[in-house]
């Protein structure tokens, strides 16, 4: 290699130095910065050190609106997701979190929510950690098939009103950055831009985070995006899951207006971590075989976020008696013991 060669900038340095000046040196990026500097990511335009010092530096920081906004939209036009004759759904649904404390009670609350006519675009991926249970596993148990590609996700909105794509089946490089984590230790910006994803631009997007300060961060990233509807909260886990034990804070936008609701718990008391967490125990309580306060809760809790984000609703205690009633009203006949790669 030339003197020259060897001693010249690449040209991601620009984006490192931005974020790694110092206390009073350094910034945020701009919109336009954040859309380039992860467009070049996903190009495999980054050396592997450059990544993981831009991607430690941005977890650190925390993203801002801007930065979120400007990775998703690079993600989308990289993905050529953007203008693009895909399947519809009305609702985005993401899980990258993994359960650990309760069951993964948010997939009942959106078959509930199939069930009752929404079409639903769930997807995810198995994490590294074997002390929680992601979506996958818990598709598969219930006999639905996790979709090769979007042909397959066309087929099967068509058919339940429900599909699962895993994030290696319509982005590898995403797939390839998240599992980082494990050499990391910590979580990335990656992370965060996966709930916003939303690869089939449905209207209407539901997400769950863990820290409650990235709630302000993802409303805001979905009014600079021009997302049509969204709802945001603290969920189970870090899944969009509502905990019915505890108070919930939901943020919301609707046709570019931001808004702010405080949901009551559901029981006055805590219930128990559960201990066995097998996946049978969700099909045998949608199947009435066994009762559980807390799964019955936890899933009429969600799925009455999404009725009231999808307009079903006109507040919280109307949206949490539809959400009951579809409960009591659900076909039981599902989700019976069934192969694996059964698709029925």
């Amino acid at each position: 290699m030339a003197q020259n060669d060897a001693m010249s900038e690449h040209p991601f340095a620009e984006y490192i130095r931005i974020l790694g000046r110092g206390k009073k040196g350094a910034r945020s990026l701009t919109f336009d910065e954040a859309r380039s500097a992860m467009t070049m990511i996903l190009a495999d335009e980054v050396e592997p050190v450059q990544l993981g010092a831009f991607l430690m530096l941005m977890r650190v920081k925390e993203e801002s609106p801007e930065e979120l906004a400007g990775f998703v939209k690079a993600a989308r036009e990289v993905l050529s997701l953007e203008g693009r004759l895909l399947p519809r759904a009305m609702v985005d649904w993401s899980t990258y979190a993994g359960k650990r404390r309760q069951l993964p009670w948010y997939i009942l609350a959106a078959l509930l929510l199939a069930e009752n006519g929404i079409t639903i675009l769930m997807h995810g991926t198995r994490g590294h950690k074997d002390d929680r249970i992601y979506a996958p596993e818990v598709i598969e148990h219930l006999g639905l098939p996790l979709c090769r590609d979007f042909a397959q996700v066309e087929e099967q909105i068509g058919i339940r009103r429900f599909a699962f794509i895993e994030l290696e089946r319509f982005c590898p490089k995403l797939k390839q950055i998240l599992d980082l984590r494990g050499k990391f230790g910590l979580r990335s910006p990656i992370n965060t831009l996966l709930r916003m994803i939303n690869p089939l631009s449905a209207p209407f997007l539901m997400q769950g985070i863990f820290h409650p300060g990235y709630r302000d961060i993802h409303q805001q990233a979905a009014l600079l995006l021009g997302q049509p509807h969204m709802v945001v909260f603290k969920g189970e886990g870090g899944e969009t899951e509502r905990n019915p034990d505890t108070e919930c804070k939901i943020l919301t936008v609707d046709d570019g207006v931001a808004r702010e609701e405080t949901w009551p718990a559901k029981f006055t008391r805590r219930h128990l971590r559960n201990e066995h967490m097998a996946i049978e125990h969700l099909c045998a309580v949608w199947r009435g075989e066994i009762e559980d306060e807390y799964g019955a809760g936890a899933v009429t809790g969600t799925a009455a976020i999404g009725l009231r984000l999808l307009g079903r609703a006109s507040n919280g205690p109307g949206a949490d008696r539809l959400a009951s009633e579809m409960w009591a009203e659900r076909p039981r006949d599902r989700f019976g013991a069934r192969r694996p790669d059964a698709d029925a």
